[in-house]
C-alpha cells in the first residue's frame, strides 16, 4: 500500500474558464508534513512515505493520511506477529 499527497495546483487567469480540480495527487509530502505527524525523516523513507524536498507547505489532510498510513503499518505488523504463533 502506498500513500499519496495531496497538494493545490497553481491558479492562473487563463485556466479558469476550464474548470481545472484545485488540487491533484502530489510527488511526495513535504519535510514539514513529516515532521508535524512526529515522524523522523529517515524512518519515513524506509517505511516508503514519498518525500519532496521542494515543497514547503504543510497540509492538514496529508498530515492526517500520514497518521493513517502509519496506524495502518502499526496493525499490519501487530497481525503479522499474532499469525506466526
Amino acid at each position: 500500500m502506498e500513500v499519496k499527497p495531496v497538494v493545490k495546483r497553481p491558479n492562473y487567469h487563463f485556466e479558469y474558464k476550464y474548470n481545472r480540480k484545485e488540487t491533484k495527487e502530489g510527488r511526495g509530502f513535504s519535510i514539514g508534513e513529516i515532521k508535524e505527524a512526529k515522524i523522523d525523516f529517515q524512518r519515513a523513507k524506509k517505511l516508503g512515505i514519498r518525500i519532496d524536498k521542494r515543497r514547503k507547505s504543510v497540509h492538514r489532510e496529508n498530515v492526517e493520511a500520514v497518521l493513517k498510513y502509519m496506524e495502518e503499518l502499526k496493525g499490519q505488523k501487530e497481525g503479522g506477529k499474532e499469525e506466526k504463533k
